[in-house]
């Protein structure tokens, strides 16, 4: 019996393939590290702005209300305010929780790509 051995240039081929391969697959990672990132600097950023802006409206209408109302109801007013305040905070902080629950998996695309990778060597001919 005569063993069939690979021919060197089938081998090298095969190599060449599976590192072109690998070359993508990384390449493809490397994008989608990259739109994430930029995604999420650019978040970042408007959430701050928003907070910034925001933390001054509610400080200039709590000030409002709370000067309307001096004379006649001072602690419950504020009371009032930090209440509502809380409420709107906790709400805030629920639905932060939800959106990081069902946020999707980073580099779905490339977890994808290497599972069909690995489907298809892992099927023999």
């Amino acid at each position: 019996m005569q063993d069939k051995q690979p021919q060197p240039g089938a081998l090298n081929r095969l190599l060449s393939s599976i590192l072109a391969l690998a070359q993508t697959r990384l390449e493809l990672a490397g994008i989608e590290l990259a739109e994430e990132k930029a995604r999420l600097f650019s978040l970042l950023f408007l959430s701050f702005i928003a907070l910034l802006f925001g933390t001054i409206a509610l400080t200039t209408l709590t000030a409002l209300i709370v000067t309307v109302l001096w004379d006649t109801h001072r602690w419950q007013t504020l009371a009032a305010l930090a209440s509502v305040y809380s409420v709107a905070a906790l709400f805030c902080l629920c639905a932060i929780r939800a959106k990081l629950r069902k946020a999707a998996a980073p580099f779905e695309a490339t977890l994808a790509e290497f599972r069909k990778d690995h489907e298809a060597f892992g099927k023999t001919p």
